[in-house]
């Protein structure tokens, strides 16, 4: 099997603004030392989501599951939102907040407070597990996949995802998610 190509730091889906610290120093540091990290050796042929997998060692981490693990959730970070976002979502998705959480108001509550009280660095998530809807809350780097889960939407709750911004606000920075979200890009099954 030929090499695959390097693993590349996909663009922004909307303009930089305020996230080009983020996504140009942060989200490319990850893909640059992932790349380091398996250049020649049988890692490199993998896809990131395989990488992960492999890397993740029985939740024991190693250094390119860290990486691989956040250039993977900083794109899906990305891609939850738009400037353009916010709102409430439609069809299967908002009948399956109704009846997992009870309302979208509830879900923003519960899916909040999983990015409030995450303690230090990590990140909160809708995901589906077993054929349904749940919030995960994940420290440092750990993606729900890990889990046999699928992530359908994430909020960063590292620091250098608001401090520019909020400073140490993060329930503000949550709060104004909900301005941002894509909704467009929860899929579900």
């Amino acid at each position: 099997m030929a090499p695959r190509a390097a693993h590349e730091l996909p663009p922004l889906p909307f303009p930089i603004e305020t996230f080009e610290f983020h996504w140009g120093k942060h989200h490319r540091a990850y893909v640059t030392n992932m790349n380091n990290q398996i250049q020649g050796s049988d890692l490199e042929k993998l896809s990131l989501e395989e990488l992960i997998h492999k890397s993740w060692n029985n939740g024991e981490p190693t250094p390119v599951f860290n990486n691989a693990a956040q250039t993977l959730n900083h794109t899906f970070f990305w891609e939850s939102l738009s400037p353009n976002g916010g709102g409430e979502p439609s069809g299967k998705l908002a009948e399956a907040i109704k009846k997992e959480f009870g309302s979208l108001d509830k879900f923003k509550e519960e899916f909040g407070a999983a990015g409030a009280t995450q303690f230090g660095s990590g990140w909160a998530w809708l995901v589906e597990a077993g054929g349904k809807l749940a919030i995960r809350k994940t420290p440092n780097a750990v993606n729900p996949i890990v889990n046999g889960e699928k992530p359908l939407l994430t909020l960063d709750v590292w620091e250098h995802a608001y401090y520019l911004d909020f400073q140490n606000r993060r329930p503000d920075f949550i709060k104004n998610f909900w301005n941002l979200v894509n909704w467009d890009k929860v899929r579900l099954g």
